[in-house]
């Protein structure tokens, strides 16, 4: 019995201490006035009372009444039933000052409430105080506690006639029986009427169990308010531990709403901070860190918005607001679904008849109790989904003197199939959960609902899933149960309660409620006391039972094994490999064994594995031989790779007796055990493993002691504990060790350890105090000798084989950061005994072997303590284990030793071997193999990935260093994939990045020290190194890889060192036999250094100066700035007039014989015969000004510049420039006669003024000024040296150009075809415009606002016009500027505008080299990642690929090139001069020459554009390639492959207009970083003499056999093999490319992407042409021929050697013939010139010729002007995309001459050119030209719609050379053959066609066509 109230108490409104009009709860009684013994009073009660806080009010409120919940210190909830009434304050009650206060508080808040509401009665300023009835009790009986709270009130009100006091007296005395009572008795006990001797009755139900909650109307209530979603997400925040808050404007729907909420998390019970009303004074509890359920009034809403990490739930409003931060995890599928099907059956039975034609009549709708108890069936059954079979992973740890039972969590998971789901796992790690095990994994207690659901009602719910209605049927069961739980007798449910009248608390009230006298009520309570210590105590009968365990668990979802459907022949293969190598089969077993390694990544076969293991262990040993050894190890080590470090599926606890039974004599009394083989997993140095494992094995050994010895017919479960893998939950003692936790024992008679357990906590009262006793010590002492076990266990897996090596430790997850005590795995498992703090230790990395032991030590002691307190073992005996442990370690320590020293005595297993790699003459090996397993990377193909293939990798084999290369070569360690060899190599120079790894090698499984090496050639080498390998070979190859990398000096570098005489040890030569000029330099560098000292801040950013390491020891003086190189040499020096010393001489005559100079002569820059007395009509001349590489180091020593400008102006002119780079002529359009000019970027002006300031002090003129003027004066020399562009002729007029052109001198992205229509007026009005006018704008307009939006736009940044039209007519202008400089946004801003307007700036954004850096990087890791990408496909990597930006940029450098070429194009000249005018500088005017000049896309121009360009001007190879120790921290930056990138652009846009082919530009790729070559070595020319490099190949010092130039190589390449040849190359005079730019027509560089691994990369062309292998010779003479077909593997093989193009074919072909016939062969370019010369003279009548000519003329030819990718994709495609290229944005084909000239007719022409209504009729035709002609062969197109007859160069041409007007035809006759026409033809092949105005003589093939002819156009004339 227990008693109904606890208190009974009266609190009332008391004025606050600080006299704020907020008053304080004051408690005027209390009753009983002293506490009960087993329940004090609750404090802070008056808190409670009133939530809001305690406050006068305005006028009469009705009484509220509403329950609130405190939960004491032991976790016990006191139920506070508060009913509030008001009464009129007493102005003696109150002081002045207070109710002074109060009354304008209130009229200040409610904004003079009280003159609004309806008057009450009593004075107008008449104030009423709260006072509260309050019931402390730990029942919960709502009901009961409103009616005697109303019945006391209505007696006061009313004015009954009864005593307060005895009322009071009797609530505090009435008993009620607790729950259910003995409902054996006849079923009156569980109902108690009460009386308070009012006359009132009332009726109490006690439920009839304690455990099911009540939950009355609330659970409907709830989602009725918030709905289904809601709810479930509130659900599952509450069980995954998150904080909820409900809001409402009422009390009682926040009490309800919780009490709701805690119902439904049934059977678990919710143990963090419960609050359902929280009072105002306390909302600070809301920002506490801890879980909490709270409901807090909808007031004080505004506070609730500011926690960051709390769920809201508005009860008011329906809604539940989930912050940002927090995700709460749903239920798992298919059980979410469910649920909320279910949920909306139970809410809304209407649902599923909604849509029926004809709905039933009646619908029984649940009254809202049967509906709550409804929902709550429905989350019942959702737990006996969840937690179906856990009591089969439970662990009886002890059973007496209490149970101590522990959950195998990890094993549940697993056998759940629910490892990954984030739901279960939180629940699971919950403290709800701790609290469900404790409470409900006891065996022998009551049972209730949930226990019988669980257990039986399981199949079920599986049956009934797919059936709605069986479900419902369900559900509604046991919601009856649920409901009979709350209501048993529903009969007597009559209640008899006074209630005050209608509106009875507007009535003026008689008195305030009375004081009661405390003694009546005293004494009627300690009257009952004494009646009740007469009685005999009642005693609540529990009735205990054994717990079910129910059915075995099952997987949530059946996963269907869609992998591993053949599992059972896997298994098969799994057993026959182990009976193989036990038997001793070992050939045999080696054959299956990859694929058992393959099968084993499916969980049964692990789970074989285990067991067949298990068979071959007798007497917990099993020694054997080392082959079988090694093979056992391997498998083993393959199961445990996949396990996760919670073992969730038990294989490392099936695995763990057997690594400590299987074993191999080393030597007499050496045996070394499988243990030291496995240890390198992470399973383990989980903590919650080993106990796992432990309180399993446990559980197997207090069982044995309970169970008769005859029943226990199992030696080894007793002795051996180590065989159980024990964590068999019920009916884990099982002669078979492995059985998957929660399978169902296999025979039914044996009894589980839960079993075992029910039956002794049965028995226990029964037994002795002895007895007792001794069962307590028996089990203490087995879990004291298991914990001996398991340390002893623990160092065995712990302790390295080698303990000399810490590494082992480090890398392992656990131990290492345990030590820190940081890991994530130190969970609340762990945290609670982690005693002493390990933070101080000094990590592992100097480690020596005795700390080793002290961290194996202190994991073990951890371990020990944290199980041993759980077990309740002894505190004497945990401390003799601390004594023992490390004891324990260093016994192991020392067995181990010497296992160690034997174990390396063992004959090495055999293993394949090395295979040497081919080197290249006068490539040394620096390093012999290392054996070495090359691992996969991210790249698929490799590893046989989507397009299937063999898996190449892993392969095994040994890595090389040479002085070349860095070479792997072996074979794939995948027997199946055969003997193919694996090579993968890339040039030492190459390399970017190296990481130590630490790797599984694929064989064994074990932790491998290893290498990745990553190179800009785009190769990855991710090895692992051999055991055999020690870590200083590793070491070794480490420091040798990087001495060769990164040679101190340049001479070290291969293509220097390669033949050549000096060794890169030997000190560099004396500096004496370089030129004067050298050391007259040197000292006036020393100088001006003092002088200069602050040049460095001139440029944007620092520049570094190029290394000049190789000079000898680098003199400070040396590494002096650029920029200040010549700042005084005398100008005497300079001067052309100056006499050229002997030495001199001899530089400038090899200077002639650079390319660029070649390159100036074929362009008509002049020749330098003249060059110092020439006529001044040439415009331009070559200075020799720079010889001596005086004025600026990084340029050739011959420049070209205006004829107008001296020498010695040079020098102050490169002072406005970067590096004294300043602007010289590169390249002359033979057409427009524009010159391009490239420079450095311009200096800030104002620190150059500043700067020179100080040098010259003088009065006048400042220096800046002067050279700034220079500068003008030279810009203007260069644009007078262009066509004048004053007198305008027609060709200069607008008509020519896009708008773009007009409106801003930019081709808008948008641009479109405009022409004037009068271009004479154009241009005569332009004459006589006034220049005033035009000047301003443009002196506005240009370099401001307008410019700006120029460079954006150019970036693409901003946004195009709407149609591509000018952006204002305002802004056309009637001249274009004759000059353009193309700069920095961030350098033109202080430049001035020219004032006559004859160039202009054009500000665009470039991005940077360490721009370019950062995304080459990116690309790197995107093409070749390094490891395996998450999600496979092609997604990830092409986004990785935008990441890059690499595109992006590749698009703005084709942008600006073709913004370039068009202005060149349209005759203006252009200055580029962008950064330091050696990187994107130049790479524009590298590209607008291959754009604009068709000569450089041949093979001898690319070379010379290369050449100029790249070398003479100074681009800094060695800088940006990092190829010195000094360049090292600078990286590698790609400026030269971007620019290669680009013209593989164009190259895959016109396939026709180059001379080489794709593979020429991936040659130079590969070859300018990988220093084979000299000829991308150092940064400019200069430093190339000062070395001896430029020109010392003359004469006798010339070596005979190393190419020392890459341009000697493709040369002598090419004579042998047409690699480097296009044959598509079919150029067009003079044609201008223009590329499109978008980044969608931009396409990933196969060279990015492709790797041949049969061979290393194709570029070292004698390695790669790997031994021949002729089928022919193969086969045994007279045999039948074989099939020459042969498997071309991706990225294994060569494709274009294994399948050449068909011209390569047939050239081979023809030189094997040619050999056979013994004649000595023909060169192939010979025979391809002779083909295609003779393709050329034949007429082609219908297009069929050689295979060459199909090719050619295959291919319209407007296509290839606008880009059609000849090499892929179907033509149609693209031709749509070119047809659109008019609007296409970002594309300027359409902006140019052509697009002009292509008016609609003639596109109409062009895309249709073999349509049949525009083409009657076509053919060639021989004509005889005008008088004194040739005959020559023409196509001829007769045209009926058009009514002509044209005729055109060859059939492709889409430019018509004439057309005959049929209108002017008269005669179509016979004619006859005359002087020069084609012999072989017959004369009556002969026809004229005579017009008005002349005769033209036609010639056919032959006769018919003649005849053809001549019928078709008398046809045509006759239809006219």
């Amino acid at each position: 019995m227990a008693r109904l109230a606890d208190y009974f108490v009266l609190v009332a409104f008391g004025p606050h201490p600080r006299g704020s009009g907020e008053g304080q709860g004051q408690i005027l009684q209390r009753f009983p006035e002293k506490d009960w013994e087993d329940n004090p009073f609750p404090q802070g009660i008056e808190l409670f009372c009133q939530p809001s806080g305690w406050q006068l009010c305005p006028e009469r409120n009705p009484p509220t009444f509403f329950v609130a919940v405190l939960t004491d210190i032991n976790s016990e909830r006191h139920y506070c039933a508060c009913l509030t009434f008001w009464e009129p304050v007493e102005p003696t009650q109150e002081g002045a000052c207070a109710r002074d206060a109060a009354a304008r508080d209130e009229e200040a808040d409610e904004g003079g409430l009280g003159a609004l509401s309806p008057p009450a009665p009593g004075p107008p300023d008449q104030l009423f105080a709260p006072k509260t009835l309050v019931l402390v009790s730990r029942l919960d009986h709502v009901e009961v506690f409103r009616n005697s709270l109303g019945l006391i009130y209505t007696i006061h009100v009313e004015g009954l006639n009864v005593g307060l006091e005895n009322v009071v007296g009797n609530l505090l005395t009435c008993l009620i029986p607790l729950a259910g009572g003995s409902q054996l008795d006849s079923g009156e006990d569980g109902v108690r009427t009460i009386s308070l001797g009012a006359g009132d009755r009332q009726v109490i139900q006690t439920p009839l169990t304690d455990s099911l909650p009540i939950s009355r109307c609330s659970v409907a209530l709830l989602f009725r308010q918030l709905g289904i979603t809601n709810v479930l997400s509130l659900f599952c925040a509450a069980l995954t531990e998150h904080k909820v808050l409900f809001l409402s404007r009422s009390y009682q729907r926040l009490s309800d709403a919780c009490r709701g909420l805690l119902a439904l998390l049934f059977p678990l019970r919710y143990s963090f901070t419960y609050v359902p009303i929280l009072p105002a004074q306390l909302l600070e509890v809301l920002s506490t860190p801890t879980p909490f359920i709270i409901g807090v009034n909808a007031a004080f809403q505004a506070e609730a918005q500011e926690l960051l990490d709390v769920i809201v739930a508005d009860l008011d409003g329906g809604t539940v607001t989930v912050p940002e931060c927090v995700h709460i995890p749903p239920l798992p599928e298919p059980l979410q679904s469910q649920t909320h099907s279910i949920l909306s059956m139970v809410l809304d039975p209407e649902l599923e008849l909604a849509d029926l034609a004809f709905p039933p009549p009646t619908m029984s709708i649940s009254s809202l109790k049967m509906q709550d108890k409804e929902l709550r069936a429905v989350f019942l059954r959702l737990f006996a989904q969840l937690l179906q079979g856990y009591r089969w992973c439970l662990h009886m740890v002890r059973i007496h003197p209490e149970p101590v039972i522990r959950f195998h969590k990890a094993a549940f998971l697993g056998q759940r199939g629910l490892v990954e789901d984030d739901f279960l796992m939180k629940v699971l790690e919950g403290m709800a959960f701790a609290g469900f095990v404790s409470e409900r994994g006891v065996p022998y207690r009551p049972t209730d609902l949930f226990d019988e659901l669980v257990a039986h009602e399981v199949a079920r719910m599986r049956a009934d899933e797919n059936h709605p209605q069986r479900v419902l049927r369900h559900v509604k069961e046991l919601a009856e149960q649920l409901y009979k739980n709350e209501n048993p007798y529903p009969a007597v449910a009559m209640h008899k309660v006074q209630r005050p009248g209608e509106a009875s608390h507007l009535r003026r009230a008689p008195r305030p409620f009375p004081r009661l006298d405390e003694g009546v009520v005293q004494w009627i309570v300690d009257q009952a006391a004494a009646k009740m210590q007469g009685a005999p105590p009642a005693v609540k009968a529990e009735k205990r039972t054994t717990v079910p365990s129910g059915p075995p668990m099952t997987a949530i979802v059946e996963r269907s094994g869609g992998l591993h459907g053949n599992s059972a022949r896997r298994l098969e293969v799994v057993r026959n490999c182990i009976s193989y190598v036990f038997e001793g089969k070992m050939l045999e077993a080696k054959k299956l064994l990859p694929a058992v390694l393959r099968a084993l990544k499916g969980r049964a076969a692990r789970r074989c594995l285990a067991q067949e293991l298990h068979l071959h262990v007798q007497q917990n040993r099993a020694v054997l031989d080392h082959q079988q050894f090694d093979f056992v190890v391997r498998m083993m080590n393959c199961c445990l790779q996949d396990c996760t470090s919670l073992d969730e599926h038990g294989i490392a606890a099936a695995l763990l007796p057997l690594v400590t039974a299987f074993c191999r004599k080393l030597s007499p009394g050496v045996t070394q055990f499988a243990y030291s083989c496995v240890q390198e997993h992470v399973v383990w140095s989980t903590p919650q493993f080993w106990e796992a494992m432990f309180y399993g094995d446990v559980q197997t050994h207090i069982r044995a002691l309970y169970l008769e010895p005859a029943e226990d017919r199992d030696p080894f479960s007793v002795c051996g504990g180590s065989l159980g893998w024990g964590m068999g939950g019920p009916g884990s003692r099982s002669p078979v060790p492995l059985r998957q936790v929660g399978e169902a024992p296999p025979q039914g008679d044996e009894r589980s350890a839960l079993d075992v357990a029910s039956e002794q906590r049965r028995l226990w009262p029964t037994l002795s105090r002895e007895k007792q006793q001794e069962l307590v010590q028996k089990e203490e002492s087995t879990v004291f000798s298991q914990a001996i076990h398991y340390a002893n266990r623990m160092s065995y897996l712990l302790l390295p084989l080698d303990s000399s090596k810490s590494r082992l430790l480090r890398e392992r997850a656990g131990l290492g950061e345990l030590e820190s005590a940081s890991n994530s795995l130190v969970t609340n498992s762990m945290a609670g005994s982690v005693a002493e703090s390990y933070d101080t230790e000094s990590g592992f990395e100097d480690a020596e072997a005795c700390d080793v032991a002290g961290a194996v030590v202190r994991f073990i002691n951890r371990f020990v303590d944290k199980v041993c307190t759980e077990s309740g073992v002894t505190s004497d005996h945990l401390k003799g284990l601390h004594v023992m442990v490390p004891d324990i370690v260093q016994m192991h320590i020392e067995t181990l030793e010497a296992v160690h020293r034997e174990s390396k005595r063992l004959p090495p297993i055999q293993k394949p071997k090395l295979l040497r790699p081919r080197l290249l003459p006068g490539e040394e090996c620096v390093l012999d193999g290392l054996r070495v397993y090359l691992l996969p990377d991210g790249r698929e193909e490799g590893a046989g990935g989507p397009g299937g293939g063999p898996a190449l990798l892993p392969a095994e084999g040994a890595v090389f260093l040479t002085t070349y290369r860095v070479i792997f070569t072996g074979m794939p360690t995948d027997p199946l994939v055969g003997e193919q060899v694996v090579v993968r190599s890339f040039p030492v120079a190459a390399l970017t990045k190296e990481k130590r790894i630490s790797v599984q090698t694929p064989v064994d499984q074990l932790l491998q020290d290893g290498l990745q090496l990553r190179s800009c050639t785009f190769q990855l080498l991710k090895m692992a190194f051999d055991e055999e390998v020690g870590s200083d070979s590793a070491e070794l190859f480490r420091k040798q890889l990087h001495k060769l990398r990164y040679p101190p000096d340049i001479r070290g570098t291969f293509a220097l060192t390669l033949g050549s005489a000096h060794t890169p040890g030997r000190p560099p030569r004396a500096t004496k036999d370089k030129g004067p000029s050298f050391r007259t330099l040197s000292r006036n560098l020393v100088k001006n250094a003092k002088k200069t000292i602050g040049r460095q801040y001139v440029t944007r950013k620092k520049y570094n100066p190029p290394s000049w390491e190789h000079r000898g020891q680098p003199s400070p003086e040396d590494q002096e700035d650029e920029i200040s190189v010549s700042e005084e040499l005398e100008p005497s020096t300079l001067t052309p007039s100056s006499a050229l010393k002997p030495s001199d001489r001899m530089t400038m005559s090899s200077l002639v014989e650079r390319a660029c100079c070649r390159d100036y002569q074929r362009l008509g820059l002049g020749t330098l015969s003249s060059s110092l007395s020439r006529a001044k009509s040439e415009p331009f001349r070559i200075s020799p000004v720079n010889r001596m590489y005086a004025i600026c180091r990084s340029y050739p020593g011959l420049l070209i510049v205006p004829q107008s400008i001296q020498d010695n102006a040079l020098q102050r002119v490169s002072r406005c420039y970067r590096q004294n780079r300043f602007p010289v002529v590169c390249w002359r359009s033979g057409r427009s006669k524009a010159v391009l000019l490239r420079s450095g970027g311009l200096h800030g002006k104002g620190v150059v003024g500043l700067f020179k300031a100080q040098n010259a002090p003088s009065p006048g003129q400042s220096q800046a000024d002067s050279s700034s003027l220079e500068q003008e004066k030279y810009l203007q020399a260069v644009v007078s040296s262009m066509p004048r562009y004053a007198d305008a002729s027609g060709r200069n007029t607008l008509s020519g150009f896009s708008s773009a052109h007009m409106g801003s001198h930019v081709p808008s992205p948008r641009a479109r075809v405009t022409t004037l229509s009068n271009p004479m007026a154009a241009s005569a009005s332009r004459r006589t415009a006034p220049r005033g006018k035009w000047g301003s704008v443009r002196a506005s307009g240009r370099s401001g606002g307008l410019s700006t939006d120029v460079g954006s736009r150019l970036a693409g940044v901003g946004p195009p016009q709407a149609n591509g039209a000018p952006p204002d007519p305002g802004f056309l202008r009637p001249q274009r500027a004759a000059l353009y400089i193309i700069g920095d946004k961030a350098q033109l801003k202080g430049v001035r505008p020219d004032p006559l307007q004859q160039w202009e700036l054009v500000p665009i954004e470039v991005f940077e080299a360490r721009q370019v850096k950062a995304s080459f990087k990116k690309l790197l890791k995107a093409c070749v990642p390094g490891c395996p990408a998450t999600e496979p496909g092609p997604a990830s990597f092409l986004r990785s690929l935008e990441d890059s930006e690499w595109l992006i940029q590749i698009h703005k450098l084709l942008q600006v090139s073709v913004l370039v070429v068009e202005l060149l194009d349209s005759g203006s000249s252009v200055l580029v001069s962008l950064e330091d005018g050696w990187d994107i500088t130049t790479q524009v005017v590298s590209l607008v020459q291959l754009l604009s000049d068709p000569f450089y896309r041949t093979l001898e121009g690319f070379r010379l554009l290369v050449e100029k360009e790249w070398l003479s001007f100074g681009h800094r190879f060695s800088h940006r390639g990092a190829h010195t120790l000094a360049g090292q921290s600078s990286g590698f930056t790609p400026v030269f492959l971007q620019f290669l990138d680009c013209v593989h652009q164009i190259h895959l846009q016109f396939p026709m207009e180059f001379e080489f082919s794709p593979f020429y530009l991936k040659f130079l790729g590969y070859h300018h970083v990988s220093r084979r070559f000299r000829t991308f070595l150092l940064d400019s020319d200069y430093e190339r003499i000062e070395l001896g490099l430029l020109y010392e190949e003359k004469g006798e010092r010339r070596a005979p056999q190393a190419c020392r130039s890459v341009w000697e190589y493709v040369e002598r390449l090419s004579k042998r093999t047409p690699v480097f040849y296009n044959y598509m190359y079919a150029p067009e005079d003079a044609e201008v490319l223009r590329p499109y730019s978008n980044v969608s027509n931009l396409k990933v560089w196969d060279f990015y992407t492709e790797e041949t691994l049969a061979e290393g990369p194709p570029y070292d062309w004698e390695l790669a042409q790997g031994p021949p292998e002729p089928p022919e010779e193969e086969r045994p003479d007279g045999g039948a021929p074989q099939s020459r077909r042969r498997v071309v593997w991706p990225c294994y093989d060569s494709r274009p050697r294994a399948q050449p193009d068909a011209i390569s074919r047939l050239l081979e072909e023809m030189q094997r013939l040619e050999t056979e016939l013994g004649r000595p062969p023909e060169r192939w370019k010979d025979a391809w010139d002779r083909v295609k010369a003779a393709q050329r003279l034949e007429g082609r009548p219908d297009g069929r010729g050689t295979p060459s000519s199909l090719l050619v003329s295959s291919v319209p030819h407007h296509r290839r002007s606008l880009g059609v990718y000849l090499q892929e994709g179907p033509v149609g495609s693209t031709l749509s995309l070119s047809l659109d290229s008019d609007q296409s944005s970002g594309s300027t084909a359409s902006s140019s001459r052509q697009a002009a000239r292509r008016s609609t007719s003639t596109l109409y022409s062009q895309f249709q050119t073999a349509e049949s209504e525009n083409r009657s009729y076509e053919g060639t035709l021989y004509k005889k030209g005008a008088f004194m002609k040739p005959w020559k062969a023409r196509w001829f197109v007769l045209d009926k719609t058009k009514h002509q007859l044209r005729y055109y160069d060859h059939r492709v041409d889409t430019e018509c050379k004439g057309v005959i007007d049929l209108a002017e035809v008269e005669a179509v006759a016979p004619g006859a053959p005359t002087m020069g026409a084609p012999k072989t033809v017959d004369e009556k092949a002969f026809f004229d066609v005579k017009t008005t105005r002349r005769v033209y003589n036609f010639c056919a093939q032959d006769v018919p066509s003649a005849q053809q002819w001549v019928d078709q156009i008398q046809s045509c004339l006759s239809d006219a």
